[in-house]
Protein backbone atom coordinates (compact mmCIF):
# COMPACT_ATOMS: atom_id res chain seq x y z
CA UNK A 1 0.00 0.00 0.00
CA UNK A 2 1.09 3.74 -0.27
CA UNK A 3 2.09 5.66 2.32
CA UNK A 4 2.02 9.10 2.46
CA UNK A 5 5.04 9.75 4.83
CA UNK A 6 8.70 9.25 3.58
CA UNK A 7 12.22 8.63 4.10
CA UNK A 8 12.80 12.23 4.95
CA UNK A 9 9.61 12.92 7.12
CA UNK A 10 10.73 9.86 9.42
CA UNK A 11 14.11 11.42 10.01
CA UNK A 12 12.40 14.42 10.69
CA UNK A 13 10.04 13.07 13.18
CA UNK A 14 12.43 10.63 15.17
CA UNK A 15 15.50 12.55 15.19
CA UNK A 16 15.53 14.15 18.26
CA UNK A 17 13.17 10.79 19.95
CA UNK A 18 15.59 8.72 19.41
CA UNK A 19 18.61 10.85 21.66
CA UNK A 20 16.00 11.14 24.19
CA UNK A 21 15.00 7.57 24.27
CA UNK A 22 18.51 6.51 24.84
CA UNK A 23 19.25 8.94 27.95
CA UNK A 24 15.84 7.06 29.09
CA UNK A 25 17.68 4.05 28.43
CA UNK A 26 21.36 4.81 29.97
CA UNK A 27 19.23 6.59 33.35
CA UNK A 28 16.81 3.36 33.40
CA UNK A 29 19.02 0.37 32.71
CA UNK A 30 16.22 -1.47 34.40
CA UNK A 31 16.69 -3.41 37.96
CA UNK A 32 20.38 -4.62 38.56
CA UNK A 33 21.41 -8.88 38.34
CA UNK A 34 22.65 -9.18 41.75
CA UNK A 35 21.63 -10.23 44.80
CA UNK A 36 20.31 -7.62 46.95
CA UNK A 37 20.42 -7.73 50.51
CA UNK A 38 17.05 -8.00 52.81
CA UNK A 39 18.66 -6.67 55.89
CA UNK A 40 20.80 -3.78 56.99
CA UNK A 41 22.28 -3.76 60.81
CA UNK A 42 23.86 -0.82 61.52
CA UNK A 43 26.51 -0.56 64.65
CA UNK A 44 28.58 2.33 66.11
CA UNK A 45 32.15 2.39 64.41
CA UNK A 46 33.67 2.03 67.88
CA UNK A 47 32.41 -1.18 68.61
CA UNK A 48 33.09 -2.84 65.47
CA UNK A 49 35.30 -6.10 64.92
CA UNK A 50 36.56 -8.20 62.64
CA UNK A 51 34.05 -10.85 63.87
CA UNK A 52 31.25 -8.80 64.62
CA UNK A 53 28.73 -10.49 62.70
CA UNK A 54 29.50 -13.97 63.73
CA UNK A 55 29.01 -12.67 67.19
CA UNK A 56 25.56 -11.54 66.02
CA UNK A 57 24.94 -14.17 64.49
CA UNK A 58 25.33 -16.45 67.88
CA UNK A 59 23.42 -13.95 69.76
CA UNK A 60 20.29 -13.92 67.12
CA UNK A 61 20.31 -18.06 67.77
CA UNK A 62 20.67 -17.87 71.70
CA UNK A 63 17.67 -15.58 71.49
CA UNK A 64 15.78 -17.70 69.70
CA UNK A 65 16.38 -20.43 72.38
CA UNK A 66 15.47 -18.43 74.69
CA UNK A 67 12.51 -17.02 73.59
CA UNK A 68 11.37 -19.42 70.37
CA UNK A 69 12.58 -22.61 71.28
CA UNK A 70 10.50 -24.68 68.91
CA UNK A 71 8.54 -24.07 65.80
CA UNK A 72 5.37 -24.13 67.30
CA UNK A 73 6.64 -21.28 69.82
CA UNK A 74 7.88 -19.33 66.88
CA UNK A 75 4.88 -19.71 64.73
CA UNK A 76 2.64 -18.45 67.65
CA UNK A 77 4.27 -15.45 68.58
CA UNK A 78 4.36 -14.58 65.16
CA UNK A 79 0.93 -15.66 64.14
CA UNK A 80 2.43 -17.78 61.33
CA UNK A 81 0.60 -19.86 58.68
CA UNK A 82 0.12 -23.47 60.03
CA UNK A 83 1.09 -25.00 56.52
CA UNK A 84 3.58 -22.37 56.08
CA UNK A 85 5.13 -22.86 59.48
CA UNK A 86 7.42 -25.66 59.37
CA UNK A 87 9.24 -24.47 56.69
CA UNK A 88 9.64 -20.97 57.68
CA UNK A 89 11.08 -22.16 61.40
CA UNK A 90 13.51 -24.83 59.18
CA UNK A 91 14.68 -21.63 57.17
CA UNK A 92 14.65 -19.07 59.47
CA UNK A 93 17.13 -21.27 61.58
CA UNK A 94 19.33 -22.22 59.04
CA UNK A 95 19.52 -18.41 57.81
CA UNK A 96 20.66 -17.70 61.64
CA UNK A 97 23.70 -20.03 61.49
CA UNK A 98 25.12 -19.68 58.31
CA UNK A 99 24.49 -16.13 57.29
CA UNK A 100 22.29 -13.81 59.93
CA UNK A 101 24.01 -10.58 58.59
CA UNK A 102 24.02 -9.91 55.10
CA UNK A 103 24.74 -6.56 55.71
CA UNK A 104 26.20 -4.40 57.96
CA UNK A 105 27.05 -0.51 58.50
CA UNK A 106 30.09 0.66 60.19
CA UNK A 107 28.38 3.75 61.62
CA UNK A 108 30.06 6.90 62.55
CA UNK A 109 26.93 9.31 62.74
CA UNK A 110 24.33 8.14 65.21
CA UNK A 111 25.79 5.32 66.54
CA UNK A 112 28.83 6.83 67.50
CA UNK A 113 27.40 10.24 68.06
CA UNK A 114 29.83 13.76 68.34
CA UNK A 115 33.43 12.74 70.28
CA UNK A 116 36.66 14.27 70.06
CA UNK A 117 38.45 14.66 67.13
CA UNK A 118 41.41 12.28 68.42
CA UNK A 119 38.66 9.95 69.54
CA UNK A 120 37.06 9.57 65.92
CA UNK A 121 40.56 9.30 64.40
CA UNK A 122 41.16 6.62 66.21
CA UNK A 123 38.03 4.49 65.68
CA UNK A 124 38.40 4.94 62.12
CA UNK A 125 41.57 3.80 61.82
CA UNK A 126 40.86 0.36 64.49
CA UNK A 127 37.77 0.13 62.62
CA UNK A 128 39.24 0.07 59.07
CA UNK A 129 42.07 -2.41 60.50
CA UNK A 130 39.66 -4.58 61.82
CA UNK A 131 37.80 -4.94 58.59
CA UNK A 132 40.67 -5.72 56.88
CA UNK A 133 41.30 -8.59 59.38
CA UNK A 134 37.80 -9.59 58.33
CA UNK A 135 38.37 -9.02 54.86
CA UNK A 136 41.80 -12.20 55.30
CA UNK A 137 39.83 -14.36 57.79
CA UNK A 138 36.92 -14.46 55.61
CA UNK A 139 34.45 -13.20 58.75
CA UNK A 140 32.87 -10.86 57.55
CA UNK A 141 29.17 -10.56 55.52
CA UNK A 142 28.56 -9.92 51.85
CA UNK A 143 27.88 -6.66 52.04
CA UNK A 144 29.58 -4.23 54.06
CA UNK A 145 30.12 -0.20 54.50
CA UNK A 146 30.93 2.82 56.39
CA UNK A 147 28.50 5.40 57.62
CA UNK A 148 30.21 8.61 58.27
CA UNK A 149 28.40 11.99 59.21
CA UNK A 150 26.33 14.65 57.01
CA UNK A 151 28.28 17.13 54.76
CA UNK A 152 26.89 20.47 56.51
CA UNK A 153 28.96 22.77 57.18
CA UNK A 154 29.85 21.97 60.81
CA UNK A 155 30.44 18.50 60.13
CA UNK A 156 32.22 18.70 56.38
CA UNK A 157 36.02 18.64 57.74
CA UNK A 158 34.94 15.94 60.17
CA UNK A 159 33.41 13.83 58.01
CA UNK A 160 35.65 13.76 54.95
CA UNK A 161 38.45 13.12 57.55
CA UNK A 162 36.97 9.96 58.98
CA UNK A 163 36.38 8.82 55.16
CA UNK A 164 39.87 9.79 54.24
CA UNK A 165 41.41 7.85 57.42
CA UNK A 166 39.06 4.77 56.72
CA UNK A 167 39.45 4.32 53.38
CA UNK A 168 43.30 4.98 52.80
CA UNK A 169 43.73 2.39 56.00
CA UNK A 170 41.77 -0.02 54.62
CA UNK A 171 43.64 -0.15 51.47
CA UNK A 172 46.68 -0.28 53.23
CA UNK A 173 45.86 -3.18 55.60
CA UNK A 174 44.05 -4.88 53.10
CA UNK A 175 47.06 -4.82 50.93
CA UNK A 176 45.41 -2.99 48.00
CA UNK A 177 42.17 -3.86 48.27
CA UNK A 178 38.64 -2.90 49.72
CA UNK A 179 35.34 -5.22 50.22
CA UNK A 180 33.63 -6.43 46.99
CA UNK A 181 31.04 -4.70 47.79
CA UNK A 182 32.04 -1.86 49.95
CA UNK A 183 29.93 1.25 50.24
CA UNK A 184 29.81 4.25 51.79
CA UNK A 185 26.24 5.66 52.97
CA UNK A 186 25.79 9.66 52.97
CA UNK A 187 23.03 11.09 55.30
CA UNK A 188 20.75 13.79 56.02
CA UNK A 189 21.51 15.08 52.14
CA UNK A 190 19.97 18.79 51.84
CA UNK A 191 21.67 19.62 48.63
CA UNK A 192 22.85 17.82 45.05
CA UNK A 193 26.29 19.57 46.10
CA UNK A 194 26.80 17.02 48.89
CA UNK A 195 26.77 14.54 46.42
CA UNK A 196 28.93 15.97 43.95
CA UNK A 197 31.35 16.13 46.88
CA UNK A 198 31.65 13.19 47.92
CA UNK A 199 31.93 11.75 44.51
CA UNK A 200 34.90 14.31 43.95
CA UNK A 201 36.22 12.80 47.32
CA UNK A 202 35.94 8.82 46.03
CA UNK A 203 37.61 10.09 42.62
CA UNK A 204 40.82 12.12 44.25
CA UNK A 205 41.01 8.41 46.94
CA UNK A 206 40.91 6.20 43.66
CA UNK A 207 43.52 8.09 41.79
CA UNK A 208 45.75 8.45 45.05
CA UNK A 209 45.23 5.09 46.41
CA UNK A 210 45.03 3.68 43.14
CA UNK A 211 41.89 2.10 43.45
CA UNK A 212 40.25 0.85 39.69
CA UNK A 213 37.57 3.59 38.92
CA UNK A 214 34.77 3.89 40.22
CA UNK A 215 35.25 0.70 42.81
CA UNK A 216 34.05 3.63 45.66
CA UNK A 217 30.14 3.16 45.56
CA UNK A 218 27.88 5.50 47.89
CA UNK A 219 24.46 5.04 49.31
CA UNK A 220 22.14 7.72 50.06
CA UNK A 221 20.25 8.28 53.02
CA UNK A 222 16.79 9.62 52.74
CA UNK A 223 15.64 11.54 55.84
CA UNK A 224 14.98 14.95 55.13
CA UNK A 225 12.60 17.00 53.20
CA UNK A 226 15.06 18.74 51.24
CA UNK A 227 16.36 14.91 49.73
CA UNK A 228 12.91 14.51 48.11
CA UNK A 229 12.35 18.48 47.14
CA UNK A 230 15.09 21.44 46.25
CA UNK A 231 14.68 24.75 47.07
CA UNK A 232 12.88 25.62 43.57
CA UNK A 233 10.28 22.86 44.69
CA UNK A 234 11.36 20.30 41.77
CA UNK A 235 12.41 16.49 42.38
CA UNK A 236 15.73 16.96 44.24
CA UNK A 237 17.02 12.43 43.70
CA UNK A 238 17.10 12.28 40.31
CA UNK A 239 19.44 15.14 40.13
CA UNK A 240 21.18 13.38 43.34
CA UNK A 241 21.19 10.29 41.05
CA UNK A 242 23.01 11.83 38.08
CA UNK A 243 25.27 13.67 40.64
CA UNK A 244 26.43 10.38 41.81
CA UNK A 245 27.68 9.33 38.32
CA UNK A 246 26.98 5.48 38.14
CA UNK A 247 28.18 5.07 42.22
CA UNK A 248 24.66 4.84 43.70
CA UNK A 249 24.03 1.32 45.24
CA UNK A 250 21.12 2.29 47.29
CA UNK A 251 19.13 4.69 48.78
CA UNK A 252 18.09 4.10 52.48
CA UNK A 253 15.17 6.09 54.32
CA UNK A 254 15.80 7.14 57.66
CA UNK A 255 11.91 7.07 59.31
CA UNK A 256 12.95 8.75 62.71
CA UNK A 257 14.72 11.65 61.00
CA UNK A 258 12.09 12.17 58.21
CA UNK A 259 8.85 11.83 60.46
CA UNK A 260 10.81 14.30 62.81
CA UNK A 261 11.59 16.62 59.93
CA UNK A 262 7.40 17.26 59.10
CA UNK A 263 7.01 17.50 62.58
CA UNK A 264 5.21 14.15 63.69
CA UNK A 265 5.85 13.75 67.55
CA UNK A 266 7.09 10.85 68.79
CA UNK A 267 4.57 8.87 69.98
CA UNK A 268 3.10 8.47 66.21
CA UNK A 269 6.81 8.21 64.86
CA UNK A 270 6.59 4.68 63.58
CA UNK A 271 7.38 2.66 59.78
CA UNK A 272 4.07 2.20 59.18
CA UNK A 273 3.02 6.53 59.36
CA UNK A 274 1.33 7.77 56.13
CA UNK A 275 4.24 10.35 56.17
CA UNK A 276 6.43 7.30 55.35
CA UNK A 277 5.02 5.88 52.65
CA UNK A 278 4.73 9.54 51.06
CA UNK A 279 8.44 10.09 50.92
CA UNK A 280 8.85 6.09 50.07
CA UNK A 281 6.36 6.20 47.10
CA UNK A 282 8.47 8.91 45.90
CA UNK A 283 11.84 6.91 46.07
CA UNK A 284 10.21 3.96 44.43
CA UNK A 285 8.76 6.32 41.68
CA UNK A 286 12.45 7.91 41.52
CA UNK A 287 14.65 4.93 41.38
CA UNK A 288 12.17 1.78 39.56
CA UNK A 289 14.37 1.03 36.57
CA UNK A 290 17.56 2.65 37.36
CA UNK A 291 19.06 -0.43 39.28
CA UNK A 292 19.07 1.12 42.71
CA UNK A 293 18.50 -0.84 45.36
CA UNK A 294 15.61 1.01 48.47
CA UNK A 295 15.58 0.02 51.71
CA UNK A 296 13.32 1.02 54.75
CA UNK A 297 14.18 1.87 58.02
CA UNK A 298 14.08 0.43 61.20
CA UNK A 299 11.94 -0.95 63.70
CA UNK A 300 12.69 1.15 67.14
CA UNK A 301 11.11 -1.16 69.48
CA UNK A 302 13.52 -3.53 70.90
CA UNK A 303 12.89 -7.18 71.96
CA UNK A 304 14.02 -6.90 74.97
CA UNK A 305 12.70 -7.97 78.60
CA UNK A 306 12.54 -6.10 81.55
CA UNK A 307 13.89 -8.15 83.92
CA UNK A 308 17.63 -9.02 84.30
CA UNK A 309 20.07 -11.99 86.05
CA UNK A 310 18.40 -15.00 88.03
CA UNK A 311 14.95 -14.95 86.74
CA UNK A 312 11.46 -16.44 88.37
CA UNK A 313 9.19 -18.51 86.68
CA UNK A 314 6.91 -15.46 86.39
CA UNK A 315 9.13 -13.28 85.64
CA UNK A 316 10.30 -15.48 82.45
CA UNK A 317 7.08 -15.01 81.33
CA UNK A 318 6.66 -11.41 81.24
CA UNK A 319 10.26 -11.05 79.75
CA UNK A 320 9.02 -13.25 76.83
CA UNK A 321 5.35 -11.81 76.62
CA UNK A 322 7.88 -8.17 75.80
CA UNK A 323 9.96 -9.75 73.30
CA UNK A 324 7.21 -11.29 71.40
CA UNK A 325 4.84 -8.53 71.63
CA UNK A 326 8.27 -6.29 69.62
CA UNK A 327 8.64 -9.48 67.67
CA UNK A 328 4.92 -8.90 66.27
CA UNK A 329 5.94 -5.03 65.80
CA UNK A 330 9.04 -6.10 63.60
CA UNK A 331 6.64 -8.67 61.70
CA UNK A 332 4.37 -5.98 61.10
CA UNK A 333 6.32 -3.40 59.69
CA UNK A 334 8.44 -5.83 57.71
CA UNK A 335 5.30 -6.84 55.89
CA UNK A 336 4.39 -3.18 55.24
CA UNK A 337 7.59 -2.60 53.63
CA UNK A 338 7.08 -6.22 51.19
CA UNK A 339 3.80 -4.73 50.54
CA UNK A 340 4.95 -1.75 49.01
CA UNK A 341 7.85 -3.02 47.37
CA UNK A 342 10.77 -2.52 50.24
CA UNK A 343 12.89 -5.62 50.27
CA UNK A 344 15.60 -4.52 51.97
CA UNK A 345 15.26 -2.87 55.79
CA UNK A 346 17.38 -2.19 59.12
CA UNK A 347 17.87 -4.03 62.06
CA UNK A 348 19.61 -2.64 65.18
CA UNK A 349 19.41 -5.81 67.40
CA UNK A 350 20.05 -9.54 67.06
CA UNK A 351 16.82 -10.51 68.45
CA UNK A 352 15.26 -8.90 65.28
CA UNK A 353 17.07 -10.97 62.95
CA UNK A 354 14.62 -13.99 63.02
CA UNK A 355 11.72 -11.81 62.54
CA UNK A 356 13.12 -10.40 59.69
CA UNK A 357 14.03 -13.36 57.87
CA UNK A 358 10.34 -15.03 59.31
CA UNK A 359 8.54 -12.38 57.85
CA UNK A 360 10.35 -12.25 54.27
CA UNK A 361 10.15 -16.17 53.72
CA UNK A 362 6.45 -15.98 54.63
CA UNK A 363 5.60 -13.35 52.34
CA UNK A 364 6.79 -15.01 49.46
CA UNK A 365 6.08 -18.46 50.37
CA UNK A 366 2.21 -17.94 51.20
CA UNK A 367 2.23 -16.84 47.38
CA UNK A 368 4.26 -19.45 45.33
CA UNK A 369 1.77 -21.82 44.30
CA UNK A 370 -0.40 -19.61 42.92
CA UNK A 371 2.75 -17.61 40.97
CA UNK A 372 3.90 -20.47 39.44
CA UNK A 373 0.73 -21.30 38.15
CA UNK A 374 0.24 -18.19 36.99
CA UNK A 375 4.02 -17.55 35.26
CA UNK A 376 3.55 -20.83 33.96
CA UNK A 377 0.21 -20.34 32.04
CA UNK A 378 1.47 -17.16 30.81
CA UNK A 379 4.59 -18.16 29.67
CA UNK A 380 3.82 -20.84 27.87
CA UNK A 381 0.86 -19.33 26.12
CA UNK A 382 3.82 -16.33 24.81
CA UNK A 383 2.13 -13.39 26.96
CA UNK A 384 -1.33 -13.47 25.94
CA UNK A 385 -4.21 -12.89 28.67
CA UNK A 386 -4.76 -15.79 31.03
CA UNK A 387 -7.62 -16.47 32.93
CA UNK A 388 -6.04 -18.72 36.61
CA UNK A 389 -9.23 -19.19 38.76
CA UNK A 390 -10.35 -15.64 39.02
CA UNK A 391 -7.38 -13.58 38.23
CA UNK A 392 -6.53 -11.94 35.17
CA UNK A 393 -3.52 -11.93 33.82
CA UNK A 394 -2.29 -9.45 31.14
CA UNK A 395 1.33 -8.72 29.63
CA UNK A 396 1.28 -5.47 32.56
CA UNK A 397 1.08 -8.32 34.63
CA UNK A 398 4.24 -10.77 33.24
CA UNK A 399 6.92 -8.56 35.09
CA UNK A 400 5.31 -8.48 38.24
CA UNK A 401 5.07 -12.40 38.48
CA UNK A 402 8.90 -12.72 37.10
CA UNK A 403 9.76 -10.03 40.10
CA UNK A 404 8.14 -12.11 42.47
CA UNK A 405 10.96 -14.90 41.89
CA UNK A 406 13.69 -12.76 41.32
CA UNK A 407 13.46 -11.22 44.63
CA UNK A 408 12.55 -14.83 46.75
CA UNK A 409 14.64 -16.68 44.83
CA UNK A 410 17.70 -13.99 46.30
CA UNK A 411 16.40 -13.74 49.41
CA UNK A 412 16.57 -17.58 50.11
CA UNK A 413 12.64 -17.56 50.56
CA UNK A 414 12.47 -20.68 47.41
CA UNK A 415 14.92 -22.55 45.30
CA UNK A 416 16.15 -23.26 42.41
CA UNK A 417 13.36 -26.59 42.23
CA UNK A 418 10.95 -23.97 42.63
CA UNK A 419 12.10 -21.85 39.44
CA UNK A 420 12.35 -24.81 37.46
CA UNK A 421 8.32 -25.78 38.49
CA UNK A 422 7.38 -22.35 36.52
CA UNK A 423 9.03 -23.53 33.31
CA UNK A 424 11.91 -20.84 33.96
CA UNK A 425 15.18 -21.48 34.10
CA UNK A 426 17.83 -19.71 35.89
CA UNK A 427 19.14 -18.23 33.17
CA UNK A 428 16.32 -17.03 32.03
CA UNK A 429 15.63 -15.21 35.55
CA UNK A 430 18.82 -13.60 35.63
CA UNK A 431 17.54 -11.81 32.54
CA UNK A 432 15.24 -10.06 34.58
CA UNK A 433 13.17 -9.10 31.90
CA UNK A 434 9.84 -10.82 31.32
CA UNK A 435 10.07 -9.16 27.11
CA UNK A 436 12.98 -10.98 26.63
CA UNK A 437 11.99 -14.30 27.84
CA UNK A 438 8.94 -14.65 25.57
CA UNK A 439 10.65 -12.84 22.30
CA UNK A 440 13.29 -15.50 22.79
CA UNK A 441 11.37 -18.53 22.89
CA UNK A 442 9.21 -16.51 20.21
Amino acid sequence: MNTSLDQNDFITLTSNLIQHNQEVDLMYPGDSADRQPVQTVYGGAHLFKSDTAKKLSSLSLKFMEENAPNEQAFSTALSIPRELSADVYSRVMNKLKNEAVEDFRIDFEDGFGNRPNDEEDAVAISASTELAKGMKEKTIPPFIGIRIKSFTNELIGRSLRTLDLFVTNLVKEGEGKIPENFVVTLPKISHVSQVETLVGAFERLENKLDLAAKSLKMEFMVEATQTLFDMNGRMAMPEMLKAAKGRCRGAHFGTYDFTASVDVIADHQHMNHQACDFAKHLMKATFAGTGVWLSDGATNVMPVGPHRGELTASQKEENMKVVHDAWRLSYKHTWHSLETGFYQGWDLHPGQLPVRYAAVYTFFLQSLKQASVRLKNFIEVAAKATLVGDVFDDAATGQGLLNFFIKAYNCGAIEEKDILATGLTLEELRQKSFYKIVKNRQ
